[in-house]
């Protein structure tokens, strides 16, 4: 009996991995997810922006932080996703995995740039200095950037499709081993940044005026990724369509 739930599992698992199935879902979800992704960020630019107070000690700098938090969780979501599906394809070998960890990456260096980016902007009132190479969070933050990176390249430089994904799916599951060194890093070492003050054990240690807007702004930016994801899945999956119609064609030019 545990055998058949299995076997049933695994053809479930299967169903949902056709591109067509795909594509006619996706189309469906596209416009209604994009609409409440735009709905969402912009009731929490203006929480952000106009009903939250500034900061008694940071003041109006401290609305860069409803940019970089979610910037910074999407990005490390987005290497997340990235793995999953990595491991998805080399084990299950899921038509669709590797067609979204390889669409998730440029999507999670986007992320992973912006969060960067409103970093050093929000560190340079407040640290004193634009950068520094002895804080562990920025240091691991800038190797994920690589990472991706490292992951996009080995799909650009390595033409056989199997090969790109079998090498860029093992790059993604070696580097996700810098994820918990991100997430821990304010724990395990001395850093400028300051420990969690959202997904805590004892509950948020942020105010409810600013709580608001910055869970708005993750909302609605995981809403922006996932279908940003959607969108280059289904490009990707049209990239392969004609591919394989222009090799089939050229084999038949060839047979005649």
């Amino acid at each position: 009996m545990a055998g058949m739930n299995m076997i049933s599992a695994a053809q479930r698992f299967h169903a949902y991995a056709n591109p067509a199935r795909f594509m006619a879902l996706s189309a469906r979800l596209l416009m209604p997810l994009a609409a409440l992704a735009a709905l969402v960020i912009g009731a929490g630019l203006w929480f952000a922006l106009a009903a939250s107070p500034p900061d008694y000690q940071q003041g109006e700098t401290v609305r860069i932080m409803y940019v970089h938090v979610p910037s910074a969780w999407l990005a490390m979501m987005g290497y997340g996703v990235m793995a999953v599906a990595s491991a998805v394809a080399l084990i299950f070998r899921h038509p669709l995995a590797d067609v979204c960890a390889k669409s998730a990456a440029p999507i999670g260096a986007a992320f992973t740039f912006l969060a960067l980016l409103t970093g050093s902007l929000w560190g340079a009132p407040m640290w004193g200095t634009w950068w520094e190479w002895g804080d562990a969070r920025l240091v691991s933050m800038l190797v994920l950037f690589f990472l991706y990176l490292g992951y996009m390249a080995l799909w650009a430089t390595i033409e056989e499709p199997v090969r790109a994904a079998r090498a860029a799916a093992v790059l993604a599951l070696v580097g996700s081993i810098n994820l918990p060194v991100i997430r821990y890093s304010v724990v395990w070492w001395n850093t400028l940044h300051q420990p969690a003050s959202v997904f805590r054990m004892d509950g948020p240690a942020i105010a409810p005026s600013m709580l608001l807007p910055l869970g708005l702004m993750g909302a609605g930016f995981t809403m922006l990724f996932v279908t940003l994801l959607l969108v280059r899945m289904r490009a990707e999956i049209l990239r392969r369509r004609v591919r394989n119609l222009r090799l089939a064609q050229a084999g038949a030019a060839q047979e005649v």
